[in-house]
């Protein structure tokens, strides 16, 4: 699926907002995590098998408010080849309820090792006469640092299976600017990134008249995001950074475009975690989930009007 696609799926909903499903064991109720425990000891089997329960159970309270989700790729890593066919089930699931899927991978590389990685999550493994999509997503975040060589296999996927990407820009930890905002040639690193962002999507636009390359912008820098915006009209932001990073949903406003679209605001622990304010053990973790949500939509369509 194409970035079109979640752009309209972004207005059928009214809600520009992805929830992350970065599952760690802690971060699931004691009675999914328990039952599989009992079936399987304490093991890396039986903690991908509580997140896959975990993230369905989020997936099925959150499919019809909101339009994506974004698993990240390294708390599956964390359960060895248990958490990759978790990380699969969860996508597959995903889809299956209509969502679109950003794969939180921050890859990069050159050469064939940056094609496997296009590959694996964007294309296809060829075996024998077979193709087979190792993961599927619709999108995946890549950090373009490397430059040209270490992009390119990822825009081969987005050119031949309408795939989209978002590329590192501007991140929200608070070390970014170590790097992104020194001076390069009379403008910061970040600005020259987005300019190269620009660059690797030419002959990618799309009807809704937004590109399939677009940029990772940390809500907690807004003024960056307001440069990095006036650099890239056409391109879609993901930002991190909202709730559990201390930013708010003012502070993402430069993020968007004046059409109310341009930007889809993520939160991960916000919304996993909402049971623990609850008291009730996670037993309502699927209402708590959907309630966080809806508040987090409002918030964030009430700042941006």
């Amino acid at each position: 699926m194409s970035i079109q696609t979640l752009v309209e799926k972004i207005k059928e909903k009214g809600n520009p907002t992805v929830a992350g499903l970065d599952a760690r064991l802690e971060y699931i109720p004691q009675h999914i995590s328990g039952r599989n425990m009992m079936l399987h000891g304490e093991t890396l089997r039986a903690a991908a098998e509580s997140v896959v329960a975990f993230n369905c159970g989020l997936i099925d309270a959150l499919c019809d408010i909101v339009p994506a989700v974004k698993p990240q790729a390294a708390y599956y890593e964390l359960l060895g080849s248990y958490g990759a066919m978790a990380l699969k089930e969860t996508i597959d699931y995903a889809h299956a309820k209509g969502m679109y899927v950003i794969g939180d991978i921050k890859r990069n590389d050159i050469g064939a090792t940056a094609t496997a990685y296009a590959e694996a999550y964007l294309g296809k493994t060829r075996v024998g006469d077979t193709e087979i999509a190792p993961y599927g997503c619709d999108s995946v975040t890549v950090n373009g640092y490397l430059g040209t060589d270490g992009v390119e296999p990822f825009l081969k996927e987005c050119r031949s299976r309408e795939k989209s990407l978002f590329m590192l820009v501007k991140t929200s930890n608070p070390s970014s600017g170590e790097l992104q905002n020194r001076d390069m040639e009379g403008k910061p690193l970040y600005a020259r990134m987005a300019e190269m962002v620009a660059k690797w999507g030419e002959g990618l636009d799309t009807p809704c008249g937004y590109n399939q390359i677009g940029a990772v912008v940390g809500a907690t820098y807004p003024e960056e995001q307001k440069i990095i915006r006036e650099l890239l009209p056409k391109s879609y932001f993901l930002v991190p950074g909202y709730g559990a990073q201390g930013a708010t949903a003012k502070d993402i406003a430069n993020a968007f475009n004046d059409d109310g679209l341009g930007a889809i605001v993520n939160s991960s622990r916000g919304i996993m975690c909402a049971w623990k304010k609850t008291g009730n053990n996670g037993e309502d973790y699927k209402e708590a989930a959907r309630a966080e949500a809806i508040r987090m939509r409002d918030d964030i369509v009430n700042a941006i009007k």
